[in-house]
């Protein structure tokens, strides 16, 4: 990592797996905002068939560029490789459409997502979260990861969703293996057999889930994509999948991303969690500064749709834009000491979007989520100190920690 932020700015390849290994490459960032804000890749290395890229990383630009999607168009694609997820399924979910109908879609579930909707499923998530614990309590060492918060995200999305309790986890590893596609971990067989095999595969799990329903409408997120008009038309079944799979993904991802950082950096800060244990009222205030530091989502993409200019740079029609919310969320023109966390900031921040159209659908939910797993653990688990070295998904879109191994009592 040294290296890489002292060789030339020409040369930098921001997106390159080597600076991924321990998550965003936090010192790359610190450099580009202080000497190139709108910085130009030449490429990614493990991806040499990807054209270049322009990586925006201060908050003041992401902000910019989130709130025009005429001339920063979301509908080419949302990551920066344009052969890991096929283009079909990206293009097919309203995260990856631009006006108008991305907002037609999206309104669909808007009002299942309000905060005083949410509100409702509280008891609920509560009552799926007290019972993972349950699981690890008498426990003298656990995975936060896998023990802790895959099984409550998995269960709280599955329920919206109409999943039964045994399809949680087959669904949450397929869904991994996709968001972690440039993982060997997660997606052993290499990109080509994931799209080939694995891509296939999901669609046709979720096709039986779409005919049950067609045969037995219910009242899930499911059926509200199979049932759904759009202008008079319903949603194909390439356009149903890939509503699935988008709020599959988000609802797996962001939480557990979120949560497991969140803990890690309370045990590596003791004064701060005391205040926690102190003063429980903090937790919000908690969870708003962990999706600070650790935005689930390290970057979306937009694809430039004219000339223009941005921080000054000459922006090409087809060039592809970067919007690194690691790096916004830790703009020093925003944040005062940006790298410490601090329970009492209750910051304002960008790891749901930065404005704009594509604004984080799901980000009641996932303040509730957070905000009960982070109390629950915190009170029940007042001294877990981590137990060995965390693991990070080696990826550039999906930023988050493949293990956090903890012992519960100290």
């Amino acid at each position: 990592m040294a290296i890489s932020t002292q060789q030339p700015l020409d040369s930098l390849r921001v997106a390159d797996d080597a600076l991924w290994t321990e998550g965003a490459p936090h010192d790359v960032f610190r450099r580009l905002r202080r000497e190139c804000p709108v910085h130009w890749s030449s490429g990614i290395s493990q991806s040499p068939a990807d054209a270049g890229f322009w990586s925006v990383t201060t908050a003041e630009l992401i902000h910019e560029v989130s709130r025009d999607w005429e001339t920063y168009s979301s509908a080419q694609n949302i990551i920066l490789t344009d052969h890991a997820v096929p283009l079909e399924l990206i293009q097919g979910m309203f995260i990856g459409m631009d006006p108008p109908k991305h907002d037609r879609i999206k309104a669909l579930f808007q009002r299942g997502f309000t905060p005083k909707a949410i509100a409702r499923h509280e008891e609920k998530i509560l009552e799926i979260t007290t019972r993972v614990l349950d699981t690890v309590a008498d426990r003298e060492t656990c995975d936060l990861v896998s023990d802790v918060a895959q099984p409550v995200v998995a269960r709280v999305i599955g329920s919206f969703m109409g999943l039964s309790p045994e399809d949680d986890i087959p669904w949450a590893t397929a869904i991994n293996t996709l968001l972690g596609f440039g993982d060997p971990d997660l997606n052993p067989k290499g990109i080509e057999q994931l799209v080939a095999e694995d891509v296939p595969m999901l669609f046709e799990r979720c096709m039986t889930l779409v005919a049950e329903r067609r045969a037995n409408p219910t009242d899930d997120l499911l059926s509200t994509l199979i049932f759904a008009e759009v202008d008079g038309d319903q949603l194909t079944d390439v356009e149903i999948f890939a509503g699935f799979v988008l709020l599959m993904a988000a609802g797996n991802d962001s939480t557990k991303a979120t949560y497991t950082s969140c803990m890690r950096a309370l045990m590596e800060n003791p004064d701060e969690r005391q205040k926690l244990i102190d003063d429980p009222s903090l937790v919000p205030s908690a969870v708003e500064e962990a999706l600070r530091m650790f935005p689930a989502f390290a970057h979306f993409r937009r694809t430039a749709t004219k000339e223009t200019t941005l921080g000054g740079c000459p922006i090409h029609a087809g060039d592809k834009v970067a919007l690194w919310y690691p790096s916004s969320n830790r703009d020093e023109s925003v944040y005062s000491d940006p790298d410490r966390f601090d329970v009492t900031r209750n910051p304002e921040h960008q790891a749901f979007g930065a404005g704009g159209r594509h604004f984080c659908l799901g980000t009641a939910l996932a303040r509730l989520e957070l905000r009960i797993l982070v109390a629950e653990t915190v009170r029940r688990f007042p001294r877990m100190a981590i137990d060995g070295a965390p693991t990070w998904v080696l990826s550039q879109f999906s930023s988050q920690l493949k293990s956090l191994p903890v012992r519960l009592h100290t």
